[in-house]
This record gives C-alpha cells, sequence and structure tokens, in this order.
C-alpha cells in the first residue's frame, strides 16, 4: 500500500494546476520532466535529482498505459505502479498520470519555468516524430525554456529484457537468438526499402459495421435474445483495409475493387483512404458495397451475430472485361500485386489467368468464411509468388484435416510454382516456408487481444512486400506478427498499421 507521502505527491493535472500556480506565487521555480518510467533505476533517478536542482518545484507527468508505443508487450508495469514509484522519490514534488499521448498539452497546462528531458537528447537522438521540437514549442509558448541533463543514461527497455523478460521462456530464448543476427537498425533499413515500391492491391471492398448492444434478455413471447442498442461504427474492410496498412510503409498504392450500385458507401471509402491511395471501381449493377455487420455485446465485446449485405454472383461479362481492362493497366505499372481474395465474386477464371500472366511479383491471400467455406480455396490460382494462408484454408485446400503441415505447404509451393508460403496459426505464431531456405517458425507476439477481425489482412499487407523486396525470412516473421499483434489490439480494422508504432515495437524487442 502507498505511503501516506507518496498519496499526497500524487495529483491530478486539474489539482497540479491550482498547487503550481500557488508555488509561482511564491516565486518559487517549477520544473516539468514527463516519461514512461517503465522501469525505474538509477539513470531516471540521477536525471530527476538532476532536474530538480534547475528550480524548486519539481513536477513529473507518467505516459497513461494506453499511450505506451514501446510494442505490444509494454508497457511492463501499470500506470498506478510507475506513478508510485516516481512519488516516492524525494527529488520529485508531484507526478500525475497525463490524459494525452504527448506532453504538449501537458506543459502548457502546468506552464512550466524549465522542461527537462534526458541525456539520450543531449547526445544527438533522431526526433522521428517531431515530438521534441513540439515540445520545445509548448514550453515556449508559456515562457519556459528547455534543459537537458547529463548524467549516467540507462534504458529501461534493455533492462527489461536482459532482467524482467516479459514473454514466456521459448518466446524469450527465440528472441535472444534472433538479437544475435540482427540489430533494429538492420530491420528498419528493410522497411525503408518498401517506401520507393508501387503496390496494386486487388480485392473487394468490405465495409465492417460494428453493432453495440446491451442484453435484456430472453423476449417474453418468443425464444430469442433481445438486446437494446447503444452505439454502431463503420470501418473500412478487405482490400480497402489492406491498401491502408500498406499506405504506411509504400508511398504509391493503387487499389482495384468493385462497388455497388446499390448503397455504394463511395464517399464514406474514399474519405478514409489514406491519402497515398489511388483507387479504381468497377460499378456492380444490382448489388450493394459488401457490408458486414457485427452485433456485439458491449459489456465484454462478446460477438451474437454477423449480417451481410452482399451479392456475391460473379460480375456480369461486361463488368467483368472493365475489370480486366483496369488491372491491365495497372498490372504494367506496379512492382507488387496484392491479391485478397474473399470470394465474394469480383475475380473469374480470366482475371485469375491475367493475374497470373502480367503480375510482376504475385502475392495471394484466398480468405474462407462463412459464405464460401468449401467453394473458395488457393487453388483457383495457377501460380504465385507469394502465398499468405491460415492453417484451416490450406487444409481445406489440400482435403487434410490431420496429416503434417510441412508437407502440404511443400505440396503447395510445387503445385503452385510458389517460392513463399506464410501459414498463420492464430496464438502459435507463423510458419514461412522458401524453397531455397526451407521452414521458419516465429512465434506470436500478441499479448493484449481485443479483436482477432483483420489480424491476418495486417500481417499479409507487410509481409507481400517484405518478401517480394528479398527481406530474409526469419525477418519477415517476425515483422508479419509483430503487424497481428499490432492489429489484434484494436477493434476490427478501426486503425491502420502504424510505422512508426512498428518502428518503436522493433527497436524496444531488439534492445
Amino acid at each position: 500500500m502507498a505511503s501516506v507521502t507518496v498519496l499526497k505527491k500524487t495529483q491530478s493535472l486539474e489539482d497540479l494546476e491550482s498547487l503550481l500556480q500557488d508555488a509561482r506565487c511564491q516565486g518559487k521555480t517549477i520544473v516539468h520532466c514527463h516519461g514512461v518510467f517503465d522501469l525505474l533505476h538509477v539513470g531516471h533517478i540521477r536525471h530527476l535529482e538532476e532536474a530538480k536542482a534547475l528550480g524548486d518545484v519539481l513536477v513529473v507527468t507518467v505516459t497513461p498505459d494506453r499511450y505506451v508505443n514501446k510494442g505490444p508487450h509494454r508497457p511492463a508495469f501499470q500506470e498506478d505502479l510507475r506513478v508510485e514509484g516516481i512519488a516516492a522519490l524525494d527529488a520529485v514534488d508531484y507526478v500525475a498520470v497525463n490524459r494525452w499521448d504527448t506532453a504538449e498539452n501537458a506543459i502548457k497546462s502546468l506552464k512550466p519555468d524549465v522542461y527537462v528531458k534526458g541525456p539520450d537528447y543531449s547526445q544527438g537522438r533522431p526526433d522521428l516524430t517531431g515530438g521534441l521540437a513540439r515540445e520545445e514549442a509548448a514550453v515556449e509558448s508559456v515562457g519556459g525554456r528547455l534543459e537537458t541533463t547529463n548524467d549516467v543514461q540507462f534504458s529501461s527497455t534493455s533492462l527489461l529484457n536482459r532482467y524482467v523478460p516479459l514473454f514466456p521462456s521459448d518466446l524469450n530464448g527465440w528472441l535472444t537468438t534472433f538479437r544475435e543476427h540482427y540489430t533494429a537498425g538492420d530491420i528498419i533499413e528493410y522497411l525503408e526499402r518498401l517506401r520507393s515500391l508501387r503496390v496494386l492491391v486487388i480485392g473487394e471492398a468490405i465495409i465492417d459495421e460494428y453493432v453495440y448492444c446491451h442484453a435484456l434478455g430472453k423476449s417474453s413471447k418468443e425464444p430469442i435474445l433481445a438486446m437494446q442498442h447503444v452505439s454502431q461504427e463503420k470501418q473500412l474492410g478487405g482490400s480497402l483495409a489492406i491498401a491502408n496498412h500498406l499506405a504506411g510503409f509504400c508511398e504509391h498504392v493503387e487499389l482495384v475493387s468493385y462497388l455497388g450500385t446499390i448503397q455504394p458507401h463511395e464517399k464514406f471509402i474514399r474519405q478514409n483512404l489514406k491519402p497515398n491511395v489511388t483507387p479504381s471501381f468497377v460499378l456492380k449493377s444490382g448489388s450493394p458495397t459488401i457490408v458486414k455487420r457485427r452485433f456485439i455485446e458491449e459489456y465484454q465485446f462478446t460477438k451474437l451475430l454477423e449480417v451481410y449485405e452482399m451479392n456475391d454472383a460473379a460480375l456480369t461479362e461486361r463488368e467483368d472485361g472493365e475489370l480486366r481492362d483496369t488491372l491491365e493497366e495497372k498490372l504494367a505499372q506496379c512492382d507488387v500485386a496484392i491479391v485478397a481474395d474473399f470470394g465474394h465474386g469480383l475475380l473469374s477464371s480470366s482475371a485469375v489467368q491475367l493475374l497470373g500472366e502480367r503480375a510482376p511479383f504475385l502475392a495471394v491471400n484466398t480468405q474462407i468464411n462463412a459464405a464460401n467455406m468449401g467453394f473458395h480455396t488457393i487453388s483457383k490460382y495457377r501460380k504465385a509468388d507469394y502465398i499468405s494462408i491460415q492453417e484451416k484454408e490450406i487444409r481445406v485446400d489440400r482435403r487434410d484435416a490431420r496429416g503434417k503441415l510441412t508437407s502440404m505447404v511443400e505440396e503447395l509451393s510445387k503445385d503452385m510454382r510458389c517460392p513463399s508460403i506464410m501459414v498463420t496459426q492464430g496464438n502459435k505464431g507463423t510458419l514461412l516456408y522458401h524453397q531455397e531456405d526451407g521452414f521458419f517458425d516465429s512465434p506470436s507476439l500478441a499479448v493484449k487481444v481485443v479483436d482477432r477481425v483483420g489480424a491476418g489482412d495486417a500481417l499479409f499487407a507487410l509481409t507481400a512486400p517484405c518478401v517480394a523486396t528479398g527481406v530474409p525470412s526469419d525477418v519477415v516473421g517476425l515483422l508479419g506478427n509483430l503487424a497481428g499483434a499490432q492489429a489484434v489490439m484494436t477493434v476490427g480494422n478501426s486503425a491502420s498499421l502504424d510505422r512508426l508504432q512498428l518502428q518503436r515495437s522493433v527497436e524496444s524487442l531488439l534492445k
């Protein structure tokens, strides 16, 4: 239990404003530090002591759990424990949990005379996000100044990785071996290769809708569950989500899909695609744009029912011809074609043949879902350069529920003349096969799972261009599982893959 002194030091930002104003009226100098402080160590202690020497009152704001951007396994310590550790230090007068993801608003609220950063910033740490510049502007806007400390420097992340392992022993062993071969800089350099790729995404446009409800109970007259509507939200799904994931890593993303002439949702789609995604749509007559509506019991996020709005009949001959003309034009201009085939009538056998013949590099994922079970497998394609497939999907394709997975993968690779195949296995991670290098197991990195919808799409979106640019197979596995871990922490496709967040996850894991 926290001591009385610690409790007195712990304040809300609102209360701190008043307390600091009183101190300011007494002529005292206010010093402000901000950080995660996920593992309190001697470097933090000396940093805060040095900061306190610059004034009279030292206030520390702590990043809340929801904004700690150091990978799916962080923070190691929840915000109340991090606050308690800081408050226990003699140098600290007050501590509060920040309300925002960055420090600028807290600086403007507290109006410090001095805002202090650690020694890594005085040693030229790159300001990748522009956060330091914004913090400096914020403190200057309230009449203060930025200072840096210069004492001993340690890394909480490195210490946690070495002495407080946050993953199971087998995963920690895998990461230890991986660190022996690659640095974070190596992985970031591989990601840099993706920037200049011209990527073409082909697949069904899907709107994912979440309808949140409260359960009222059984209907009094019929054996059905009665629900009270609370709220609902729409997100881009299917190929739209994949294009948005890619937009954070590749500067040029083209998208080819269809919209229905009935309730096309075109305005919503165009408004929510990333600026560097250029869409080309075929209009499918007599059809709605696909909507997959999920009814959710809000309190526990329990999925109750899924309703599809769609017409999954094939395109008409005219529409198919328009699609193939568009594909011919776009394939001639791209470096990588990424096909997300949901089996809802977009791609005819002639379109599939065209993709196999004209794509400079063809990555394919054919998803099994409730509407196509048993009718839609990867074998509709004759060849591919990279396949991403879930274990159940490859077993359905091979008609083998219990056979040896590696044998099925090798057989599929041979049948489709496909040199690289990624098999996703949920919480068991991934299995990546390369014809020249063999098999690579990569463990799941997901710690917090909110919603699994879209995780496979995120993994496919990132790994396809990685394979196309020759990224080593074990690195592809790491990046794919990081993408999946980032995706399952949000509802559906409410957030696209964040390049900077992924980079920070890599840095955190490999320190």
